[in-house]
């Protein structure tokens, strides 16, 4: 059953798309907020209080990718799937560059974009889960239910995504994990483009721990990753 009462911030400048996408989610008992352009779009997250923002990529006035890395500026946990038609890879890393969480491709089913929906808003809504007080990694102190990562010197909010995938590596550390389970684990899929953008998520981790001692993120050509802890 879809997230009751879950807020949707809808930014699509395809009047047909849009209202198939709206009329789906106000069925399903989603509220919505469509905009048409970007510019529009950012007005409406700074007077509101949203659960998950819809970006189409390619936008009027502020384009997609601009508004996801605003939008993440601002909130570093709100989940942004955008949607594209743009079949590049390229601009798919981009999104993920930018902060987007994850991607659906134009022409897409509405049943698979809730599915992916309520993904983000289940975790959203159990963020407490296992690890539900601050723990020591190395040097490192993980705060997965507030999303921080403290060092000695420094403290980095972390997104929604950058806390489960760093929750599970520590859930599994010392480990070898493979590509693909961790993608099914933490996306909920296993395919190129989503192994590309853990790639990109993997890499923010290891520039958020770089210098600190007894832990580091291997790369096991070939097979996956392995946290070392110490």
């Amino acid at each position: 059953m879809p997230h009751p009462k879950a807020k949707v911030l809808l930014v699509e400048d395809d009047a047909s798309i849009a209202f198939i996408v709206k009329d789906n989610l106000e069925e399903g008992g989603y509220e919505v907020v469509y905009c048409v352009d970007g510019e529009t779009g950012w007005q409406q997250f700074m007077r509101n209080t949203f659960d998950i923002c819809l970006l189409d990529v390619m936008l009027p006035k502020k384009d997609g990718l601009a508004l996801a890395a605003q939008i993440r500026k601002k909130n570093k946990t709100v989940p942004l799937l955008m949607l594209t038609a743009m079949g590049s890879d390229e601009a798919k890393i981009a999104g993920f560059q930018k902060g987007a969480d994850d991607y659906i491709t134009k022409p897409f089913n509405m049943q698979e974009l809730m599915l992916r929906m309520e993904v983000f808003l289940k975790r959203t809504q159990k963020k407490q889960e296992p690890l539900s007080g601050p723990v020591i990694i190395g040097s490192l102190q993980f705060d997965y239910k507030n999303l921080l990562l403290k060092t000695a010197t420094d403290t980095t909010q972390l997104t929604q995504r950058e806390a489960e995938l760093f929750r599970y590596f520590y859930q599994h550390c010392n480990s070898v994990l493979k590509r693909e389970d961790i993608l099914m684990e933490i996306w909920g899929k296993d395919d190129y483009f989503l192994g590309r953008s853990m790639d990109v998520f993997i890499t923010k981790l290891r520039k958020y721990i770089k210098g600190q001692e007894g832990i580091e993120i291997q790369t096991i050509h070939g097979v996956g990753f392995k946290m070392l802890v110490s």
